[in-house]
Protein backbone atom coordinates (compact mmCIF):
# COMPACT_ATOMS: atom_id res chain seq x y z
CA UNK A 1 0.00 0.00 0.00
CA UNK A 2 1.57 3.33 -1.29
CA UNK A 3 1.99 5.96 1.60
CA UNK A 4 1.30 9.71 -0.15
CA UNK A 5 2.11 12.58 1.45
CA UNK A 6 0.42 15.81 -0.43
CA UNK A 7 1.82 19.07 -0.16
CA UNK A 8 -0.34 22.23 -1.21
CA UNK A 9 -3.47 19.59 -0.42
CA UNK A 10 -5.94 22.41 -0.60
CA UNK A 11 -5.14 23.63 -3.63
CA UNK A 12 -6.72 22.73 -7.34
CA UNK A 13 -4.08 19.60 -7.53
CA UNK A 14 -4.53 18.85 -4.17
CA UNK A 15 -7.71 18.04 -3.71
CA UNK A 16 -7.89 16.74 -7.10
CA UNK A 17 -5.04 14.31 -6.53
CA UNK A 18 -7.47 13.27 -3.53
CA UNK A 19 -10.30 12.49 -6.03
CA UNK A 20 -8.11 10.24 -7.91
CA UNK A 21 -6.90 8.68 -4.54
CA UNK A 22 -10.58 8.30 -3.41
CA UNK A 23 -10.37 5.38 -6.44
CA UNK A 24 -7.29 3.51 -5.91
CA UNK A 25 -7.73 1.89 -2.46
CA UNK A 26 -4.33 0.67 -2.48
CA UNK A 27 -3.03 3.87 -1.82
CA UNK A 28 -3.32 5.73 1.98
CA UNK A 29 -2.59 9.47 2.71
CA UNK A 30 0.04 9.46 5.05
CA UNK A 31 0.22 13.48 5.41
CA UNK A 32 -1.34 16.24 3.96
CA UNK A 33 -0.14 20.14 3.85
CA UNK A 34 -2.02 23.10 3.51
CA UNK A 35 -1.38 26.73 3.10
CA UNK A 36 -4.21 28.94 4.93
CA UNK A 37 -7.55 27.37 3.72
CA UNK A 38 -8.11 25.63 7.70
CA UNK A 39 -11.60 24.45 6.85
CA UNK A 40 -10.99 22.78 3.51
CA UNK A 41 -8.11 20.77 5.47
CA UNK A 42 -10.24 19.88 8.48
CA UNK A 43 -12.59 18.02 5.85
CA UNK A 44 -9.97 16.14 4.23
CA UNK A 45 -7.96 15.57 7.67
CA UNK A 46 -11.57 13.97 8.77
CA UNK A 47 -12.16 12.01 5.93
CA UNK A 48 -8.35 10.31 4.99
CA UNK A 49 -7.36 10.49 8.67
CA UNK A 50 -3.09 11.48 7.70
CA UNK A 51 -1.08 10.35 10.18
CA UNK A 52 0.36 13.95 10.63
CA UNK A 53 -0.80 17.63 8.52
CA UNK A 54 0.23 20.81 7.96
CA UNK A 55 -0.95 24.30 7.92
CA UNK A 56 0.99 28.03 7.61
CA UNK A 57 -1.08 29.38 11.02
CA UNK A 58 -0.21 28.55 13.86
CA UNK A 59 -3.17 28.94 15.87
CA UNK A 60 -5.12 26.62 13.30
CA UNK A 61 -2.53 24.29 13.13
CA UNK A 62 -2.80 23.78 17.26
CA UNK A 63 -6.80 23.93 16.93
CA UNK A 64 -6.44 20.53 14.19
CA UNK A 65 -4.02 19.12 16.15
CA UNK A 66 -6.20 19.05 19.15
CA UNK A 67 -9.31 18.38 17.23
CA UNK A 68 -8.14 15.40 15.24
CA UNK A 69 -5.50 14.07 17.73
CA UNK A 70 -2.51 14.04 15.73
CA UNK A 71 1.18 16.10 15.08
CA UNK A 72 -0.03 19.46 12.95
CA UNK A 73 2.82 21.84 11.89
CA UNK A 74 2.97 25.44 11.12
CA UNK A 75 6.62 26.08 10.52
CA UNK A 76 7.44 25.35 6.72
CA UNK A 77 10.69 23.65 7.34
CA UNK A 78 8.71 20.56 8.35
CA UNK A 79 7.31 20.32 5.57
CA UNK A 80 10.85 18.28 5.07
CA UNK A 81 10.07 16.14 7.64
CA UNK A 82 6.75 15.54 6.51
CA UNK A 83 8.23 14.30 3.05
CA UNK A 84 10.86 12.61 4.58
CA UNK A 85 9.07 10.09 6.73
CA UNK A 86 10.00 6.44 6.62
CA UNK A 87 7.11 5.13 5.90
CA UNK A 88 6.13 7.65 3.22
CA UNK A 89 6.83 6.39 -0.71
CA UNK A 90 4.78 9.11 -2.88
CA UNK A 91 5.22 12.71 -2.53
CA UNK A 92 2.96 15.11 -4.21
CA UNK A 93 4.78 18.57 -4.68
CA UNK A 94 1.42 20.60 -5.77
CA UNK A 95 2.39 23.90 -3.80
CA UNK A 96 2.62 27.02 -5.75
CA UNK A 97 6.25 28.89 -6.34
CA UNK A 98 9.36 28.79 -5.33
CA UNK A 99 8.63 27.65 -1.93
CA UNK A 100 8.39 23.74 -3.74
CA UNK A 101 11.97 23.51 -4.55
CA UNK A 102 13.52 22.41 -0.94
CA UNK A 103 10.47 19.79 -0.16
CA UNK A 104 10.87 18.27 -3.29
CA UNK A 105 14.86 17.82 -2.85
CA UNK A 106 14.70 16.50 0.38
CA UNK A 107 12.22 14.08 -0.60
CA UNK A 108 14.22 12.97 -3.79
CA UNK A 109 17.68 12.80 -1.39
CA UNK A 110 15.25 10.30 1.04
CA UNK A 111 14.93 8.47 -1.99
CA UNK A 112 11.15 9.38 -2.59
CA UNK A 113 9.23 9.21 -5.60
CA UNK A 114 7.96 12.85 -6.38
CA UNK A 115 5.01 13.39 -8.95
CA UNK A 116 5.48 17.00 -9.25
CA UNK A 117 3.01 19.37 -10.03
CA UNK A 118 5.26 22.49 -9.28
CA UNK A 119 7.10 23.91 -12.24
CA UNK A 120 9.34 26.46 -10.49
CA UNK A 121 10.96 23.54 -8.22
CA UNK A 122 12.49 22.70 -12.29
CA UNK A 123 12.58 26.50 -13.01
CA UNK A 124 15.29 27.43 -10.45
CA UNK A 125 16.38 24.63 -9.58
CA UNK A 126 16.49 21.93 -12.37
CA UNK A 127 19.86 20.83 -12.40
CA UNK A 128 19.92 20.41 -8.66
CA UNK A 129 16.62 18.25 -8.76
CA UNK A 130 17.44 16.25 -12.15
CA UNK A 131 20.36 14.56 -10.41
CA UNK A 132 17.15 12.00 -8.91
CA UNK A 133 15.91 12.07 -12.35
CA UNK A 134 14.72 8.22 -12.25
CA UNK A 135 12.30 9.14 -9.20
CA UNK A 136 10.26 11.80 -10.90
CA UNK A 137 6.85 11.69 -12.51
CA UNK A 138 5.61 14.86 -13.83
CA UNK A 139 1.94 15.95 -13.49
CA UNK A 140 1.35 19.18 -15.71
CA UNK A 141 -0.88 17.63 -18.56
CA UNK A 142 1.80 18.48 -20.77
CA UNK A 143 4.74 16.98 -19.37
CA UNK A 144 3.08 13.89 -18.68
CA UNK A 145 1.93 13.57 -22.06
CA UNK A 146 5.44 14.04 -22.94
CA UNK A 147 6.59 11.54 -20.81
CA UNK A 148 4.23 8.70 -22.37
CA UNK A 149 5.44 9.99 -25.85
CA UNK A 150 9.03 9.38 -24.65
CA UNK A 151 8.42 6.11 -23.30
CA UNK A 152 10.06 3.36 -25.10
CA UNK A 153 11.60 5.51 -28.02
CA UNK A 154 15.24 6.66 -28.25
CA UNK A 155 16.44 10.08 -27.15
CA UNK A 156 17.94 10.74 -30.72
CA UNK A 157 15.01 9.55 -32.78
CA UNK A 158 13.20 12.56 -31.51
CA UNK A 159 13.84 16.00 -33.07
CA UNK A 160 11.69 18.36 -31.43
CA UNK A 161 8.96 18.91 -28.64
CA UNK A 162 5.85 20.64 -29.35
CA UNK A 163 3.95 22.11 -26.04
CA UNK A 164 0.30 23.29 -26.74
CA UNK A 165 -1.14 26.24 -25.15
CA UNK A 166 -5.11 26.96 -25.01
CA UNK A 167 -4.36 30.67 -25.13
CA UNK A 168 -6.09 31.71 -21.90
CA UNK A 169 -8.50 33.85 -21.94
CA UNK A 170 -7.02 36.69 -24.11
CA UNK A 171 -6.38 34.69 -27.17
CA UNK A 172 -8.45 36.38 -29.47
CA UNK A 173 -8.99 39.86 -27.02
CA UNK A 174 -9.27 42.82 -28.73
CA UNK A 175 -9.30 45.57 -25.96
CA UNK A 176 -6.71 47.00 -23.67
CA UNK A 177 -4.74 44.69 -21.97
CA UNK A 178 -3.34 47.00 -19.25
CA UNK A 179 -7.33 47.77 -18.43
CA UNK A 180 -8.49 44.13 -18.01
CA UNK A 181 -9.46 42.83 -14.94
CA UNK A 182 -8.39 40.59 -12.43
CA UNK A 183 -12.23 38.53 -13.15
CA UNK A 184 -11.30 38.76 -16.67
CA UNK A 185 -8.01 37.13 -16.40
CA UNK A 186 -9.17 34.34 -13.88
CA UNK A 187 -11.42 33.19 -16.35
CA UNK A 188 -9.52 30.03 -17.76
CA UNK A 189 -11.63 28.99 -20.48
CA UNK A 190 -10.68 25.19 -20.55
CA UNK A 191 -9.38 24.27 -17.37
CA UNK A 192 -10.10 24.78 -13.70
CA UNK A 193 -6.76 26.53 -11.75
CA UNK A 194 -6.00 28.23 -8.31
CA UNK A 195 -4.73 32.38 -9.11
CA UNK A 196 -1.61 32.14 -9.24
CA UNK A 197 -1.30 29.15 -12.22
CA UNK A 198 -4.61 30.93 -13.83
CA UNK A 199 -3.29 34.50 -14.37
CA UNK A 200 0.37 32.98 -15.71
CA UNK A 201 -2.13 30.86 -18.08
CA UNK A 202 -3.40 34.30 -19.11
CA UNK A 203 -0.22 35.86 -19.26
CA UNK A 204 1.92 32.32 -21.05
CA UNK A 205 3.96 32.40 -18.28
CA UNK A 206 2.82 29.20 -17.00
CA UNK A 207 3.78 27.83 -20.88
CA UNK A 208 7.53 29.66 -20.29
CA UNK A 209 7.77 27.82 -17.37
CA UNK A 210 7.11 24.29 -18.86
CA UNK A 211 9.55 25.21 -21.12
CA UNK A 212 12.09 25.40 -19.02
CA UNK A 213 10.85 22.60 -17.58
CA UNK A 214 10.58 20.33 -20.59
CA UNK A 215 14.45 21.58 -21.07
CA UNK A 216 14.76 19.94 -17.64
CA UNK A 217 12.51 16.92 -17.75
CA UNK A 218 13.96 15.70 -21.01
CA UNK A 219 17.38 17.37 -21.86
CA UNK A 220 16.08 19.03 -25.23
CA UNK A 221 17.73 22.62 -26.30
CA UNK A 222 15.67 25.23 -25.94
CA UNK A 223 15.90 25.47 -29.75
CA UNK A 224 14.04 21.84 -29.91
CA UNK A 225 10.99 23.28 -27.89
CA UNK A 226 7.85 24.78 -29.58
CA UNK A 227 4.76 26.22 -28.34
CA UNK A 228 1.47 25.91 -30.29
CA UNK A 229 -1.91 27.50 -29.65
CA UNK A 230 -4.15 24.54 -29.57
CA UNK A 231 -7.59 26.33 -28.05
CA UNK A 232 -9.37 22.62 -27.58
CA UNK A 233 -6.77 21.59 -24.79
CA UNK A 234 -7.58 17.88 -26.52
CA UNK A 235 -3.63 17.39 -27.79
CA UNK A 236 -1.39 18.11 -24.81
CA UNK A 237 1.89 17.47 -26.28
CA UNK A 238 3.54 16.22 -29.42
CA UNK A 239 7.01 14.79 -30.67
CA UNK A 240 8.13 15.47 -33.92
CA UNK A 241 10.53 12.12 -35.04
CA UNK A 242 13.53 13.10 -36.87
CA UNK A 243 11.91 11.69 -40.02
CA UNK A 244 9.36 14.76 -39.77
CA UNK A 245 6.19 12.63 -38.67
CA UNK A 246 4.53 13.80 -35.45
CA UNK A 247 3.14 11.57 -32.54
CA UNK A 248 0.42 13.20 -30.01
CA UNK A 249 -0.84 12.44 -26.94
CA UNK A 250 -4.56 13.16 -26.49
CA UNK A 251 -6.93 13.29 -23.46
CA UNK A 252 -9.98 14.27 -22.08
CA UNK A 253 -9.27 18.15 -20.13
CA UNK A 254 -8.97 16.88 -16.60
CA UNK A 255 -5.99 16.85 -14.93
CA UNK A 256 -7.22 13.65 -13.19
CA UNK A 257 -5.96 12.02 -15.81
CA UNK A 258 -1.99 13.31 -15.60
CA UNK A 259 -2.10 13.05 -11.75
CA UNK A 260 -3.60 9.02 -11.51
CA UNK A 261 -0.48 8.49 -14.36
CA UNK A 262 2.01 9.76 -11.96
CA UNK A 263 0.82 8.23 -8.63
CA UNK A 264 0.47 4.22 -10.60
CA UNK A 265 3.11 5.20 -13.15
CA UNK A 266 4.50 2.52 -15.01
CA UNK A 267 1.05 1.13 -14.64
CA UNK A 268 -2.10 2.40 -16.65
CA UNK A 269 -5.38 1.87 -14.45
CA UNK A 270 -9.03 2.65 -15.35
CA UNK A 271 -9.76 6.21 -14.52
CA UNK A 272 -13.05 7.64 -13.64
CA UNK A 273 -12.53 10.43 -16.12
CA UNK A 274 -15.04 10.30 -18.97
CA UNK A 275 -12.94 8.96 -22.22
CA UNK A 276 -12.37 11.10 -24.93
CA UNK A 277 -15.05 10.85 -27.38
CA UNK A 278 -13.56 11.73 -30.97
CA UNK A 279 -17.12 11.85 -32.91
CA UNK A 280 -18.29 14.32 -30.33
CA UNK A 281 -14.84 16.42 -30.80
CA UNK A 282 -15.87 16.95 -34.07
CA UNK A 283 -12.05 19.02 -34.82
CA UNK A 284 -9.08 20.14 -32.97
CA UNK A 285 -7.50 23.62 -34.11
CA UNK A 286 -3.98 25.08 -33.79
CA UNK A 287 -1.94 28.35 -34.36
CA UNK A 288 1.03 30.17 -33.88
CA UNK A 289 1.18 31.87 -30.37
CA UNK A 290 1.08 35.88 -30.58
CA UNK A 291 4.75 37.05 -29.42
CA UNK A 292 3.20 40.44 -29.16
CA UNK A 293 0.19 40.20 -27.23
CA UNK A 294 2.35 37.43 -24.50
CA UNK A 295 5.32 38.75 -24.26
CA UNK A 296 6.35 36.50 -21.29
CA UNK A 297 6.66 33.54 -23.25
CA UNK A 298 9.89 35.47 -24.94
CA UNK A 299 11.12 36.38 -21.56
CA UNK A 300 10.89 32.58 -20.56
CA UNK A 301 12.74 31.56 -23.17
CA UNK A 302 15.26 34.27 -22.72
CA UNK A 303 16.06 33.30 -19.19
CA UNK A 304 16.17 29.66 -19.97
CA UNK A 305 18.83 29.91 -22.26
CA UNK A 306 21.08 32.44 -20.47
CA UNK A 307 20.68 30.18 -17.49
CA UNK A 308 22.28 30.83 -13.96
CA UNK A 309 20.47 33.18 -12.15
CA UNK A 310 17.78 34.48 -14.74
CA UNK A 311 15.34 31.91 -14.75
CA UNK A 312 15.46 32.32 -10.87
CA UNK A 313 14.87 36.66 -10.95
CA UNK A 314 12.24 35.51 -13.72
CA UNK A 315 10.37 33.14 -11.77
CA UNK A 316 10.79 35.39 -8.42
CA UNK A 317 9.38 38.67 -10.24
CA UNK A 318 7.03 36.86 -11.92
CA UNK A 319 5.47 35.53 -8.33
CA UNK A 320 5.46 38.81 -7.19
CA UNK A 321 3.76 40.49 -10.17
CA UNK A 322 1.07 38.27 -10.45
CA UNK A 323 0.38 38.74 -6.43
CA UNK A 324 0.48 42.55 -7.07
CA UNK A 325 -1.94 42.17 -9.57
CA UNK A 326 -4.40 39.93 -7.68
CA UNK A 327 -4.09 42.40 -5.26
CA UNK A 328 -5.02 45.07 -7.48
CA UNK A 329 -1.76 46.96 -7.02
CA UNK A 330 -0.59 47.09 -10.93
CA UNK A 331 -2.05 46.17 -14.38
CA UNK A 332 -2.29 43.23 -16.32
CA UNK A 333 0.07 44.29 -18.98
CA UNK A 334 2.96 45.50 -16.12
CA UNK A 335 3.33 42.37 -15.37
CA UNK A 336 5.77 40.89 -17.81
CA UNK A 337 7.39 44.75 -17.49
CA UNK A 338 8.29 44.11 -13.73
CA UNK A 339 10.03 40.54 -15.12
CA UNK A 340 11.79 41.80 -17.76
CA UNK A 341 12.93 44.93 -15.37
CA UNK A 342 13.82 42.31 -12.78
CA UNK A 343 15.74 39.75 -15.05
CA UNK A 344 17.69 42.19 -17.11
CA UNK A 345 19.71 42.77 -13.45
CA UNK A 346 20.83 39.79 -12.62
CA UNK A 347 23.31 37.41 -14.79
CA UNK A 348 26.34 34.85 -13.33
CA UNK A 349 26.23 31.67 -10.80
CA UNK A 350 25.70 29.08 -13.46
CA UNK A 351 24.60 26.04 -11.48
CA UNK A 352 23.79 28.05 -8.41
CA UNK A 353 23.56 25.63 -4.97
CA UNK A 354 20.86 26.16 -3.42
CA UNK A 355 21.84 28.42 -0.90
CA UNK A 356 22.65 31.00 -3.94
CA UNK A 357 19.02 30.33 -5.38
CA UNK A 358 17.39 31.16 -2.38
CA UNK A 359 19.39 34.17 -2.06
CA UNK A 360 18.89 35.08 -5.74
CA UNK A 361 15.48 34.79 -4.98
CA UNK A 362 15.31 36.54 -1.98
CA UNK A 363 17.08 39.64 -3.85
CA UNK A 364 15.06 39.56 -6.95
CA UNK A 365 11.62 39.44 -5.22
CA UNK A 366 12.75 42.69 -3.11
CA UNK A 367 13.80 44.48 -6.23
CA UNK A 368 10.27 43.36 -7.79
CA UNK A 369 8.66 45.19 -4.86
CA UNK A 370 10.83 48.24 -5.25
CA UNK A 371 10.23 48.14 -8.88
CA UNK A 372 6.35 48.55 -8.30
CA UNK A 373 6.62 50.62 -5.54
CA UNK A 374 8.21 52.82 -8.11
CA UNK A 375 5.07 51.89 -10.27
CA UNK A 376 2.57 53.47 -7.65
Amino acid sequence: MPNVVILGSTGSIGTQTLDVIRTLPDFKVLGLAAGSNHELLRKQLAEFRPEFASILQPEQAQALAQEFSLPVYSDPEALEEMVTHPRCDVVVVAVVGAAGLKPALAALKAGKRVALANKETLVIGGHLVMEYREQIVPIDSEHSALWQLFSGRRREDIAEIILTASGGPFREYAGDLSRVTVEQALAHPRWNMGGKISIDSATMMNKGLEVIEAHWLFDFPYEAIHVVVHPESIVHSLIRQKDGSLLAQLGTTDMRLPIQYALTHPTIQTSPVEPLNLEVLGQLSFSAVDHERFPSLALAYEAGQAGGAKPIALNAANEEAVRAFLEGKISFAQIPEVVRTVMEEFTGKSLPALEEIIAIDSAARARAKACMGQRG
